[in-house]
């Protein structure tokens, strides 16, 4: 090992990867800084699509990031591994063994050596203690979960069609908890998909009746950390087409055939996606002897750096910070991490060149929801004259796409970008609406 300064980002999630990709290009291609990138998975997809692969309308491998590949183009180095620990002292961080499907060791227990270090490691599922979650619910942190569920729907789907006797009551029944943006998206597009693959010959099934989506809200209404006209907007069109909301339920358990309600009530559930809530990896807690709150987020100041320890940063959904004439955290938003990358990708530029680092302000645009192929709403925030705008339909819908545009342009550059695109519009012609495994 040289003794060129080390960054280390851990955790290749949109802001991770941004960070690191603007980053090789920027001082890896130089050769004067060495930046790796260590997550314990392979690739990386876009968490806000996860909903879609679940579904099924949207196939991982067309839009996943090869960490290796990516790392060798972008002049960065990327490490496999799971992190387990912080040495602050060694300036080490500690990574897990990998292991294959087989069970045998593909790399072995190690250390990574840092000077500067980020943390971008993201968010977990929430469960809250509840009864039966790990037992019989899957969330959609992951790109193998959202595969998961959906091969789970699509089995169910033939198992009805093919077993003796008829489609059971509450058998292809799915019932999702937490009404927040994924809870809410992957509502109406599992009612639009399921009922594209019962099209595909599984005449025994009648979507009309056997095909039922349950969206569960502890809250009020859905959506709750938007505006009221949003949510009371996409609250008609979810009960337009059919999928059932029911707000102001508890959940207290989930089992085996459903989902036990505070009030006494029972939801029949084949499935059970649990999106009700978020939390940063419990290896956090206290790691290194930083400052973690009890959702085991990071404190950090108004530059990013963690309270304890100026060298290490944390940005994302992992990063706990509070701003200035503000009382709430800034939200766990893939807005809110993008922007994070790209302030913190010019805080490290200073800091190497010995200049004062700024604070870091956060800037809402507003919120978009989509619903698939029926329709997507969204309020922008100042978006004519310092004014709120309600924005809905093909307008919406092209807004909310851009979203993941600007973020592929960030990573991928405009002509690769570009190209993607062209690829996929090709391509998608002669191909399946709905992925049928």
């Amino acid at each position: 090992m040289t003794d060129r300064h080390k960054i280390v980002v851990v955790g290749g999630g949109a802001a991770g990867l941004e960070l690191v990709t603007k980053l090789g290009d920027r001082l890896g291609k130089r050769g004067t800084v060495h930046v790796t990138l260590v997550d314990r998975a392979r690739t990386h997809i876009w968490k806000p699509l996860l909903h879609e692969v679940a579904a099924g309308s949207l196939d991982v491998g067309h839009h996943a990031v090869d960490y290796l590949h990516h790392a060798h183009a972008h002049h960065f180095r990327y490490r496999i591994g799971e992190m387990t620990g912080l040495d602050r002292e060694r300036k080490v961080i500690h990574l897990a063994a990998s292991h294959d499907a087989e069970g045998r060791e593909v790399t072995p227990v190690r250390e990574v050596p840092y000077d500067t270090l980020v943390m971008a490691v993201g968010s977990t599922t929430n469960d809250f203690g509840t009864p039966g979650v790990k037992e019989h619910a899957i969330a959609l942190d992951t790109p193998d979960q959202a595969v998961r569920f959906h091969q789970r729907l699509i089995n169910g789907m033939l198992r009805a069609h093919t077993q003796v006797g008829p489609v059971l009551p509450g058998q292809l029944h799915v019932t999702v908890i937490g009404a927040g943006a994924t809870g809410t998206e992957l509502a109406a597009e599992l009612h639009r998909t399921t009922r594209e693959v019962a099209k595909t010959g599984l005449d025994k099934i009648d979507p009309s009746k056997d095909l039922k989506i349950t969206l569960v809200e502890a809250a009020d209404r859905i959506l709750p950390a938007v505006p009221e006209r949003l949510s009371g907007e996409v609250m008609s069109l979810l009960s337009g087409i059919g999928v059932e909301v029911r707000i102001k339920a508890r959940v207290t358990e989930v089992k085996a055939d459903g989902v036990q309600l505070a009030d006494g009530g029972f939801i029949p559930s084949e499935l059970v996606v649990w999106a009700a809530g978020v939390k940063a990896p419990p290896f956090l807690q206290g790691v290194g002897g930083l400052e973690t709150t009890r959702s085991n987020q990071l404190v950090v100041t108004p530059m990013l750096q963690t309270t304890r320890d100026a060298d290490i940063f944390a940005m994302g959904d992992c990063a706990y910070l509070v701003e200035q004439g503000s009382d709430t955290p800034i939200p766990p938003r893939a807005q809110a991490a993008h922007q994070e990358a790209s302030h913190l990708y010019k805080q490290i530029l200073a800091r190497l060149d010995g200049k004062p680092l700024t604070p870091f302000k956060y800037r809402d645009f507003g919120s978009l929801v989509s619903l698939g192929h029926y329709t997507t709403v969204g309020n922008l925030m100042g978006f004519i004259q310092g004014k709120n705008m309600f924005i809905a339909g093909l307008f919406a819908r092209v807004m909310y796409r851009s979203l993941y545009k600007m973020h592929e342009m960030a990573v991928n550059g405009m002509v690769k970008t570009g190209l993607d695109a062209l690829a996929r519009a090709l391509t998608s012609r002669g191909t399946a609406r709905v992925k049928l495994h």
